[in-house]
């Protein structure tokens, strides 16, 4: 069985019949998902998408591209959603200087609030790192935060090494499975123990699904790529991601 630590339920066709896509999911084993949000209005999906659906929990929280113009509350906000059944993260939260579309003061801003959140309700917090490599660690690491994943990891081993030190696990998508991709290389000197496997559904399906719309079902074909770089068998490999997965997220239902 396998976990699907990032997958955007609410987003695109994915919505659209939830319950096909889950049962599909469930017929190439992977039998949880972790539904990350951007902003407000998809905490508040995802919170009920994970009330409603047995397999899915919730996430809840900024993405950096969303951090201008929040209202006042907004922390307030976020943190009664955290309260609901079933919310296991704060995220994805982090920086994006790749497109820049929030001013990177704000997008840092609001980062820190919420790790400071997280640090006050104790959950674990999913981050999103685009082209902010050193102000990513440079944050966590004056934050004291020790628990979380790097989601849709693509940097290099120095960079993973870092999160490492910190505590964090972390995630492989789509783009492992990549010709040419580099983080193949990554991931086999990497510890079994702080890997996990996702999708980023509806983005970055993996081969031979490039280029199509993605879906938590498709988490096998990370982990087949992921197993195969780690010289192990998928069932071995899908029991430790697993179980990595259920320990930071606390997934006991």
């Amino acid at each position: 069985m396998l976990i699907d630590s990032h997958c955007h339920l609410y987003l695109k066709d994915l919505d659209a019949d939830l319950p096909a896509v889950l049962e599909r999911a469930a017929n190439q084993g992977v039998t949880r998902v972790i539904c990350p949000s951007i902003d407000l209005e998809t905490s508040h999906k995802s919170v009920n998408i994970a009330a409603q659906h047995q397999p899915v929990f919730g996430a809840v929280g900024i993405h950096p591209n969303y951090s201008s113009d929040l209202p006042g509350d907004y922390l307030n906000r976020l943190r009664l959603l955290v309260a609901a059944e079933k919310v296991v993260a704060i995220g994805e939260i982090g920086l994006d200087y790749y497109r820049d579309y929030c001013p990177r003061a704000s997008q840092q801003d609001i980062f820190r609030q919420q790790l400071e959140l997280a640090l006050e309700l104790d959950r674990p917090v999913i981050i999103h790192n685009r082209s902010a490599d050193a102000d990513v660690i440079a944050i966590l690491k004056e934050s004291g935060i020790k628990e979380g994943v790097a989601h849709c990891f693509s940097g290099g081993i120095q960079l993973a090494e870092q999160f490492l030190k910190l505590g964090f696990h972390i995630s492989f998508a789509g783009n492992l499975t990549y010709k040419n991709s580099d983080l193949p290389i990554v991931a086999q000197n990497l510890p079994l123990e702080r890997l996990l496997v996702e999708t980023d559904a509806p983005f970055l399906s993996p081969v031979p699904f490039r280029g199509k719309l993605n879906e938590p079902g498709r988490t096998r074909f990370v982990a087949l790529k992921l197993a195969a770089v780690k010289g192990m068998e998928l069932a071995e490999l899908a029991h430790s991601t697993r179980t990595n997965a259920e320990q930071l997220f606390g997934l006991t239902t």
